[in-house]
């Protein structure tokens, strides 16, 4: 044995490129302190999962009380309360369809379930023709195989190509650079024409389409109108195609309501959650689906088995602390808090709009985005870790979409907090008129 210290591999970085991050020791709030005693404010809720605060202390002490009864069995032929409460406090939210709840481990394989179920389903009912998928541009969906396939191609999934599944792919309703060549003001979402056209010619051998319902997180905080999402739902219900609802990142709250789908009036056949289930604190992630699509794998036929499982499945401590976080809601004012984020959003984005370096502004519900001129667009911008860096060094932790600035805060932030945000964020326009200066 050599006893040497494992190097450890962080996610996105340049491996022995950048400097070593910051070492964190604990959480409060909006907080993080690092090990030398800096505070940092914690503005993307640790990569979107961080929903009531960091350390909360009931879901903090549903963890210990969980792990001091039972740390886990397993899920196959076996069930716990845990995971039964979770089931009923699920079903008292999400759309009245979705019966059915599968769990899992995060959110990508949320995802994968729901399209192996889809394909399934489909060959199950004796049309296994009906196996092709439908994407949106600049999808993002995860990072297993399935996930990456649905995903669309960038910097993500590029290296991956040889284990990616083809998928079929249609337009985003991505406004500020339009697929068509129009502008809100007097499109008629000509965005979905194209997705009528292809499922028009191939609905038959189309299983499901995915979309991330009205914001698309790492493509770039891309915000949709919600006639769009609509009208995806309209279009796949006409061609007798699942719609898969990717709300990862868009549930609990972060739209404005508790699911993004509830926004445009739209009930999907899966819906995918994960991230802010747990409150932050733990992996575990759900796929709800339909009795329609349940009823697909009744039956004797042992073939007809969802032959889908892995071993911390429905984990009983990640039960009770999705538990404790969706008992929060019903505890402590939480939409009132996410109504004052939104508040401090519609208040600040319009001076950004008006400066020469921003290209566009957009939010919904707790999300913001500001997105930035510069000569090298995209997530690998040369703009992106100068703006983290600078960002850092002011105490704020915001990790720009390469040249999309965003802002999507646990939902304990103050207004003065989150003004303090904008305020960091306005100080480092000066980086972004170099760069534009400067080409680079």
């Amino acid at each position: 044995m050599s006893g040497s210290k494992l190097h450890l591999w962080h996610p996105f970085t340049h491996q022995g490129a950048e400097p070593p991050p910051p070492t964190i020791r604990r959480g409060h709030g909006v907080f993080l302190e690092t090990k030398d005693g800096r505070q940092i404010l914690d503005a993307i809720s640790s990569w979107w999962v961080n929903l009531h605060g960091h350390s909360h202390p009931a879901i903090a002490a549903a963890i210990g009380e969980q792990a001091a009864r039972l740390e886990h069995v397993l899920f196959a032929g076996f069930s716990h309360e845990p995971a039964e409460e979770l089931a009923m406090r699920l079903g008292k939210i999400v759309p009245a369809p979705l019966r059915h709840i599968f769990f899992s481990d995060d959110g990508s394989t949320a995802v994968e379930v729901a399209l192996k179920m889809a394909v399934q389903y489909w060959s199950n009912l004796g049309h296994p023709e009906k196996r092709r998928i439908v994407a949106l541009e600049h999808a993002y969906h995860g990072d297993t195989s399935g996930a990456m396939s649905v995903s669309d191609d960038s910097p993500f999934t590029s290296a991956f190509s040889p284990l990616r599944i083809p998928m079929l792919r249609t337009h985003s309703a991505y406004c500020a650079h339009c697929p068509v060549g129009l502008t809100r003001a007097t499109c008629n979402i000509e965005c979905l024409n194209q997705l009528e056209t292809l499922l028009a010619k191939r609905g038959h051998e189309i299983a499901a389409m995915i979309v991330e319902p009205l914001l698309q997180g790492a493509g770039g905080m891309i915000v949709h109108p919600e006639e769009f999402l609509a009208g995806v739902r309209r279009l796949t219900a006409a061609h007798d195609v699942l719609l898969i609802a990717d709300e990862v990142l868009t549930g609990f709250g972060r739209t404005g309501k508790m699911f993004a789908c509830e926004r445009a009036g739209v009930v999907p056949d899966f819906m995918c959650v994960a991230k802010g289930l747990t409150g932050g604190f733990l992996s575990l992630a759900a796929t709800l689906t339909t009795d329609r699509v349940h009823e697909g794998f009744a039956g004797s036929d042992a073939t007809h088995a969802f032959y889908h499982g892995h071993s911390y499945t429905a984990n009983p401590i990640a039960c009770a602390a999705a538990n404790a976080t969706l008992q929060i809601f019903d505890t402590e004012p939480v939409f009132q808090r996410i109504a004052a984020i939104e508040r401090v959003h519609e208040a600040r984005l319009p001076a950004f709009a008006s400066e020469p370096c921003v290209k566009d502004v957009r939010h919904i519900g707790t999300v913001a985005a500001i997105e930035l001129k510069v000569p090298d667009a995209g997530y690998l911008s040369s703009l992106r870790p100068r703006l983290y860096e600078f960002y850092l060094s002011r105490g704020v932790l915001l990790r720009p979409l390469g040249n999309v600035v965003y802002i999507l805060p646990p939902y304990v932030i103050t207004p003065e907090q989150l003004h303090m945000v904008y305020d960091t964020i306005q100080d480092s326009l000066g980086l972004v008129a170099r760069a534009s200066a400067f080409g680079g």
